[in-house]
């Protein structure tokens, strides 16, 4: 996890496209580390990770979307209220709801520094209705509405899993969820894979190769030993 976070500072620092950033200019996230960096290639084919939900789906994936989402210390802004499958089936066309979220804590995901928060069993409810929130910060949500998350909430009320780095959630495309701004001195960084049902594959290309990914080649998975390997050889390297 030490070695992740370094090379997620690393990348935020650079002028990519794939990085987008807060109106602070603090890093908000970065997309398809996992095509240009090692360490999160590496991390992006871990059989802890991908195993699960091709169990889960009964076959093969490919990643529709990694990306290492920032809540900068004092800066991190606020993520609305959303299902990340009404952006996968309006945006890009994706049939069913045949795609897993996976999260990584990088840092020490804490009450107090912008955890994930979720209603649960939200996701029994299909895809809800959604609209656009003008108060996006730079990344365009299609978000639900205040009286859909009160009723909602009163229904199965609110969570926000805590945990160590290395801890990993995982979650339902439809499942409702968001995060608070983090003004605290702490920052929260994570990691999260969108592994898909090879035969679910997006049909719709209206966003960036590097946001919705068009190459629907099966994930291999590495060796089980391959990121300690990796961090081990860094170490060694950096020394």
């Amino acid at each position: 996890m030490a070695v992740l976070r370094v090379e997620a500072e690393n990348i935020y620092k650079t002028e990519r496209k794939e990085v987008w950033r807060e109106s602070t200019g603090a890093p908000r996230t970065a997309f398809a580390a996992h095509t240009y960096n090692e360490a999160f290639r590496i991390l992006g084919a871990h059989p802890r990770l991908v195993k699960p939900v091709e169990q889960l789906f009964g076959e093969k994936l490919y990643m529709h979307q990694f990306k290492i989402n920032a809540k900068a210390a004092f800066e991190g802004e606020v993520w609305q209220w959303h299902q990340d499958y009404g952006t996968w089936a309006r945006d890009d066309g994706m049939p069913q709801p045949r795609a897993m979220n996976i999260a990584v804590f990088l840092d020490e995901v804490m009450p107090i520094n912008g955890p994930l928060m979720f209603i649960p069993r939200s996701h029994k409810h299909g895809t809800l209705q959604a609209g656009h929130d003008k108060q996006t910060t730079s990344y365009p949500l299609w978000t639900l509405d205040k009286e859909a998350v009160t009723r909602l909430a009163k229904e199965g009320g609110i969570v926000a899993p805590t945990g160590k780095p290395g801890s990993v959630l995982m979650f339902h495309g439809n499942l409702v969820h968001a995060s608070p701004p983090n003004i605290t001195p702490y920052p929260r960084k994570i990691v999260y894979l969108t592994l898909c049902a090879v035969s679910n594959h997006i049909t719709k290309f209206t966003r960036p190769e590097w946001i919705a990914h068009r190459d629907f080649t099966p994930i291999e998975a590495v060796e089980d030993d391959a990121l300690l390997r990796y961090a081990r050889a860094y170490r060694v390297a950096a020394e």
